[in-house]
């Protein structure tokens, strides 16, 4: 080795020629090589020049073996200079230091490697894929070796792809590719619908494209089971016998209504849908509506609530409103069944009229008839004793001897007070317990828990 400037000696981590080495196989015995690219066993670039060997672009890896942890990426090519005869008369190898591009490389290489998000790079001179990571291999299925040198057309990353002549255009161009729908073909015969886009990138100094893809499939299986659940919702909502209504959470405006609800209020679709029940005329009492509307915004829901509705005819409906908010597409709306007991209430109101006409002559009443009567309201539900707060000691014992049937004369005696005593602790025991009648009164006692005992005599 007769000369060596300063920077190739840099270039190895040395400082003189002496340590570069002065022959060719000193300089063997101190540097260890390693080709990435262009590759010859066995042989070093040095040797190759020697040897009257013309080369360019050879790619090696040199690290010093007596100080490992220096090492360098080199670049080289060979001149060979001859004199008149055309023998060699100089033999040079000239060096550039691309350790930083392959260090950038490599980190690329590893992030490209590592991110989850799937990808191919493809070299725009002969579209073939040169590179792919483990994110496209997990979604497809594929190999590394099945995609690498691959052309683009035979592991297709545009099949079906919405928008594919342009895709195809901008690829041969050399152009972005931008986002649009496509449908890979799987190497199990299967498909898989993604995002597919395409970005120009150079790796090294060749020209490629960098192919990512966001997976379609977990989207595409949620749509379709929103879809289904909303097939389902609205099959249930038509069919339900009850009459059910489907408004906005904000405005109560009617977006859908059952049959049922046609059925018992008279309303079609054309008359109600777009205007709110208040609109169309089914509040009777104004108060009513603004309870249930305030109760549904504050809590979320409401159940059985008693209200009077009107019918398109005109005629009162008594109703019990269950509803709750529900979200459909990212919309707030509310669900609210109206149940007709319009029957019932006609009964009830029969029934107590009954019980009032009679209770003028309390001997008609026996204990037992008082406890079935009783029931009659709300079945199936157990008394509890004492639950009847804030009322006095005398103001339990005239609602006592109410529930065992005595009338105010009976209970005027029985307690040594006046007639007009016992009416006038009556009233403030009706007012603390919301009624307005001493049927009501028998009623609610029994289902309080009175009479607590049986009255003497």
């Amino acid at each position: 080795i007769a000369y060596a400037n300063a920077a190739a000696l840099a270039m190895h981590g040395a400082e003189s020629l002496d340590e570069l080495g002065p022959t060719v196989d000193a300089y063997r015995d101190r540097f260890c090589l390693r080709y990435r690219n262009n590759v010859a066993p066995n042989q070093y670039p040095i040797e190759r020049v020697v040897a009257g060997e013309r080369f360019h672009d050879v790619v090696v890896e040199v690290r010093r073996a007596d100080k490992p942890e220096i090492d360098f990426v080199h670049s080289l090519r060979s001149l060979v200079a001859t004199d008149r005869d055309g023998k060699p008369s100089c033999l040079a190898l000239i060096l550039k230091d691309v350790s930083d591009q392959f260090e950038a490389e490599e980190r690329f290489e590893r992030t490209f490697n590592a991110n989850p998000a799937p990808a191919v790079i493809t070299r725009l001179s002969d579209l073939r894929h040169v590179k792919v990571n483990t994110g496209f291999l997990e979604m497809t299925g594929f190999t590394r070796d099945a995609v690498i040198g691959r052309s683009v057309y035979e592991v297709d990353v545009l099949a079906g792809a919405r928008n594919r002549d342009l895709a195809v255009a901008r690829l041969e161009s050399g152009g972005t590719i931008p986002q649009m729908e496509a449908c890979l073909d799987l190497p199990d015969g299967g498909s898989r619908f993604v995002i597919v886009a395409g970005q120009p990138i150079a790796m090294g100094d060749e020209p490629c494209m960098l192919f990512t893809f966001a997976d379609l499939e977990l989207r595409r299986k949620a749509e379709t089971a929103l879809r289904q659940s909303e097939e389902r919702f609205a099959k249930a909502f038509r069919m339900t016998p009850v009459p059910t209504v489907l408004v906005r959470a904000d405005t109560f405006q009617v977006t859908g209504i059952n049959e049922a609800f046609s059925r018992v209020f008279g309303h079609g679709e054309d008359r109600i849908v777009g205007r709110s029940l208040d609109e169309a005329g089914l509040w009777v009492a104004d108060k009513q509506r603004l309870q249930v509307e305030a109760a549904l915004d504050r809590h979320g829901y409401v159940l059985g609530v008693e209200v009077c509705l009107r019918h398109e005819s005109g005629t009162n409906l008594d109703c019990l409103v269950s509803a709750e908010r529900v979200t459909i597409n990212d919309a707030e709306f509310a669900l609210l069944v109206l149940q007709d007991i319009t029957e019932r209430k006609h009964t009830e109101r029969e029934l107590f009229d009954a019980i009032e006409t009679v209770m003028a002559d309390t001997s008609w009443f026996s204990r037992g008839l008082i406890e079935k009567l009783a029931t009659l309201r709300r079945p199936g539900r157990e008394a509890a004793e004492g639950a009847a707060p804030n009322l006095t000691v005398r103001e339990r014992q005239i609602l006592n001897l109410i529930c065992s049937g005595l009338g105010d004369d009976a209970i005027a005696r029985k307690l040594g007070l006046s007639r007009n005593t016992v009416r006038n602790h009556g009233a403030a025991l009706y007012r603390k317990i919301g009624i307005h009648k001493r049927s009501e009164a028998v009623v609610w006692g029994r289902e309080n828990g009175f009479p607590l005992s049986r009255p003497d005599g």
